[in-house]
C-alpha cells in the first residue's frame, strides 16, 4: 500500500521540518520521508511530494513597474474567507497584496525584498494608509504568510533576498503567527531567510515589543531586524495621524526602543517617518524629531564615531485613494532630509517605487472588499480596544 493510499497528505506550509516531522510520526510516516518531502515543496518549488501537498492561493491579479534598480512586482493571492464576513455583497473570498522591490546597494549587486502581508486589512485605523481604510478583514495565518514568500520564489521565480513585514496589517496585531512564520522562514531545511535579513515593523504597539523584547534574548533570534512607524514628531500630530498614539505615546515608544537596543547589543533599530506636506514636514518638526532620535545616536555599545543607534528612514508620502494630502515634491523632501541632516542625524531617503501601481508604501489594500471593523487587538492575549 503507498502512502498515498493510506494518509492523507500533510501540508508543510508555515511549518518548521521539526514540527512536519512530528506530524508525520504521528501517522506513521517515517522522519526521512517527511524531510524529503519537506524540501521538496520548501526548497524545489514542488505542490506535491507525498506524504507533502500542498493547495496555494491563486495569483489573481500581477503588476510590474520598472523603475532605476529594476521592476518593482505587486502580486494580489485569493484566499477563501473562512467566514464569509462579506458574502452579504457577494464576496466570498480575501485578496492579499504582496510586493517584490528590487535593490542595488553599495556594493552595486541587486538584490530582492518581499513586503508581505499579515493581515486582510488592519484595524488600526491610521489616516495616512490605504489598508486602514479597509478596517481588519481576518488575520492571516503562518501558512498563507509563508505562501506569499512560495509565490514570490516559485511562481514569480524571484530568489528573495529580503523578507520586510510592512504590507497589510499591524504584525503586532497577529504576533503569534507572524513569529511561527519567522521560525519557518527562517529554517535551514526550507526557505532559509537569515534572521538578519527579516524586519518586522510596527505603528508602535508597546506590549508586541515587550514580547519582542524578551524573544530577541532567545538564541537565533537577536539579529531579527525591527522597524518603528514613527511619522511624527510631536504627540498633537501622531495622535490625529495614529490613533494608536492615544494609547502609547512618544515617551512610552523611545522608552521600549532603548530596552530593546540594549538586549540586542546595540543592533540599530530602523525609525519610519511618512512625510505628509502641511502635516510633518516643518522646521519645527525637524528640531522635534532631532529632539526625540538624539538618545538613539548616543549608543554606549559603540565607539565614538563608529556608527549610530537609530536609523532614520524618511519616506515621501505615497498618496493613498481619495487622500486629502499630496505627495511631498522632491524640493520638499530633499529639504527637510537637508535639515535632518544639519541637526546631526543619521537620515536614509526611501526611493519611492511602485507608486503608480498602488504597491508602495502606505499604498496596499483592496478597495473592492473595503469594511471598516474595528477588532480588539490580540498580542500577550490582551484584549485591548483600538479606538
Amino acid at each position: 500500500m503507498t502512502i498515498a493510499d493510506d494518509i492523507n497528505p500533510i501540508s508543510p506550509m508555515g511549518l518548521t521540518l521539526a514540527a512536519y516531522q512530528e506530524h508525520c510520526t504521528a501517522v506513521g510516516i517515517g522522519r526521512g520521508k517527511a524531510k524529503e518531502a519537506y524540501k521538496a515543496i520548501l526548497c524545489d518549488g514542488q505542490m506535491e511530494s507525498l506524504p507533502a501537498k500542498i493547495e496555494m492561493p491563486a495569483v489573481v491579479t500581477r503588476q510590474e513597474e520598472p523603475g532605476d534598480e529594476g521592476i518593482t512586482i505587486k502580486f494580489v493571492q485569493r484566499l477563501p474567507n473562512p467566514e464569509h464576513r462579506l458574502a452579504d455583497r457577494g464576496i466570498d473570498f480575501d485578496d492579499i497584496e504582496s510586493v517584490i522591490i528590487p535593490m542595488i546597494g553599495r556594493s552595486k549587486r541587486k538584490t530582492h525584498t518581499l513586503c508581505v502581508s499579515s493581515q486582510v486589512g488592519c484595524a488600526l485605523g491610521c489616516d495616512f494608509c490605504e489598508t486602514a481604510q479597509m478596517g481588519l478583514i481576518r488575520s492571516l495565518t503562518a501558512a498563507e504568510i509563508v505562501a506569499q514568500w512560495w509565490a514570490a520564489k516559485f511562481i514569480e521565480g524571484v530568489h528573495i533576498d529580503n523578507i520586510v513585514f510592512m504590507g497589510m496589517g499591524e504584525p503586532m496585531d497577529n504576533l503569534d503567527e507572524v513569529l511561527l512564520a519567522i521560525e519557518c522562514l527562517t529554517d535551514h531545511n526550507g526557505a532559509n531567510i537569515p534572521m538578519a535579513s527579516i524586519t518586522i515593523s510596527t505603528v508602535g504597539r508597546v506590549d508586541g515589543l515587550e514580547r519582542i523584547k524578551e524573544l530577541v534574548q532567545v538564541r537565533g533570534w537577536k539579529r531579527l531586524g525591527l522597524a518603528l512607524s514613527l511619522n511624527a514628531s510631536n504627540d498633537e500630530v501622531r495622535s490625529k495621524l495614529m490613533p494608536i498614539n492615544k494609547k502609547w505615546n512618544m515617551q512610552a515608544l523611545q522608552d521600549i526602543l532603548l530596552e530593546l537596543r540594549e538586549v540586542r547589543g546595540g543592533r540599530k533599530i530602523m525609525i519610519e517617518y511618512v512625510l505628509i506636506p502641511g502635516v510633518n514636514d516643518a522646521d519645527e518638526h525637524a528640531i522635534e524629531l532631532a529632539a526625540w532620535m538624539q538618545p538613539f545616536s548616543k549608543d554606549p555599545t559603540r565607539e565614538k564615531g563608529k556608527g549610530h543607534g537609530g536609523l532614520l528612514n524618511i519616506i515621501p508620502y505615497n498618496p493613498r485613494r481619495d487622500s486629502p494630502w499630496p505627495a511631498p515634491t522632491e524640493e520638499q523632501t530633499d529639504q527637510f532630509v537637508t535639515r535632518l541632516m544639519k541637526l546631526g542625524l543619521f537620515v536614509n531617503r526611501r526611493r519611492t517605487k511602485g507608486r503608480d501601481s498602488m504597491a508602495a508604501c502606505g499604498q496596499l489594500g483592496t478597495a473592492e472588499i473595503r469594511k471598516r471593523k474595528f477588532v480588539p487587538m490580540t498580542s500577550n492575549n490582551q484584549g485591548l480596544d483600538a479606538k
